[in-house]
């Protein structure tokens, strides 16, 4: 088994970095957009075969390190009795987003066996299918970004009715907050029960909060998800893109395994501000840079991994790889991670 992922996330000796990227299982492939064609997203998401064929695609074309099952952070809010859509070219959509406190009182505490068994059955056969050869990881929304999702009812770049919840109706926020990290955790300890080897929580619109709201209305729930995954003894991961500011104090406040390096945070600088944490670090290549020609993508990429180290680091970008960047330069990406060695 190529076991180099679960090793660094353990911060044991590697001779390379393992590489993987978020979103790795996407639009950019070919065979990815084949399988889009037969069913939209949330049938693929919700059809465990279909959901495995893609989580594999990128092991068997790029040679990642590891494999990240096929779902969406926003499942966990589907569960909870909210009616979701994703259409192509407009994002998730919540048709009856949270806004008055009869919607609050509507939502519903989910059962990870009986309302996300679907996600569990795509673990197990990914397990199945992968047979040793990578890793696999699963993965959730952290509970302000579900939260935020689940008030806004699609994508925002303000935040306006979710932030005004925190402003107005604080209370109201911390309950559903503290339900959604039990419900995060719970879905993340089934997981692993299903296969998965490690976890990582995406807290996408942590860069919508100050450090004042984030230390009190994202912090603590990203910590209490994490704290019940942990339970499980697998590596979890946290990545807070946009909160690069506060990389001591989640890493204080979750006791995460790995933490997740976002773009705009330099990978030397994370090092060393976190140097004295039992924890490994994962990212944090600027996914634009892989539209660059495959030399300058392999600069790029032996600069940064050579600011993180070697050790205790997972290769991997600062963000999901962008939907239409060339497969060959994905490849020198991952290629790029595989030749380099520590000086």
């Amino acid at each position: 088994m190529n076991d180099l992922f679960l090793r660094a996330c353990r911060r044991e000796p590697v001779e390379r970095p393992p590489v993987w990227m978020m979103r790795q299982a996407g639009r950019y492939l070919p065979e990815y957009r084949a399988v889009r064609e037969r069913a939209d997203f949330l049938t693929m998401v919700g059809t465990p075969e279909l959901a495995v064929e893609v989580t594999l695609q990128p092991v068997d074309l790029l040679g990642v390190d590891a494999a990240i099952i096929f779902s969406d952070i926003l499942v966990i809010p589907q569960a909870m009795g909210m009616a979701l859509s994703v259409d192509e070219g407009i994002g998730p959509r919540f048709h009856q987003p949270l806004r008055t406190p009869a919607d609050f009182e509507r939502v519903r505490d989910p059962s990870p066996t009986e309302d996300l068994g679907y996600v569990l059955d795509a673990l197990r056969l990914a397990r199945r299918e992968l047979a040793g050869r990578v890793p696999l990881i699963g993965f959730a929304g952290a509970p302000w970004t579900l939260m935020s999702y689940m008030i806004e009812g699609q994508g925002s770049k303000s935040f306006m009715h979710a932030k005004r919840l925190l402003v107005q109706d604080p209370g109201r926020a911390h309950a559903l907050l503290a339900r959604l990290a039990r419900a995060v955790g719970a879905f993340l300890v089934a997981q692993v029960e299903a296969g998965a080897q490690a976890v990582q929580l995406f807290d996408s619109w942590a860069t919508a909060l100050g450090p004042r709201d984030f230390r009190e209305f994202a912090l603590p729930y990203l910590a209490e998800a994490v704290r019940i995954a942990r339970g499980t003894g697998v590596p979890v991961i946290a990545f807070a893109p946009g909160a690069g500011w506060a990389l001591e104090e989640i890493a204080a406040a979750t006791g995460a395994d790995v933490m997740g390096i976002d773009w705009q945070t330099d990978a030397a600088d994370a090092r060393r501000r976190l140097a004295d944490r039992p924890l490994a670090l994962q990212g944090n290549l600027d996914p634009c840079w892989l539209y660059a020609p495959p030399a300058v993508i392999r600069k790029r990429t032996h600069e940064m991994l050579a600011a993180f180290g070697g050790q205790g680091h997972i290769a991997n970008l600062g963000h999901g790889i962008n939907p239409d960047v060339p497969v060959a330069n994905a490849r020198s990406f991952v290629d790029a991670v595989k030749e380099w060695r520590a000086p």
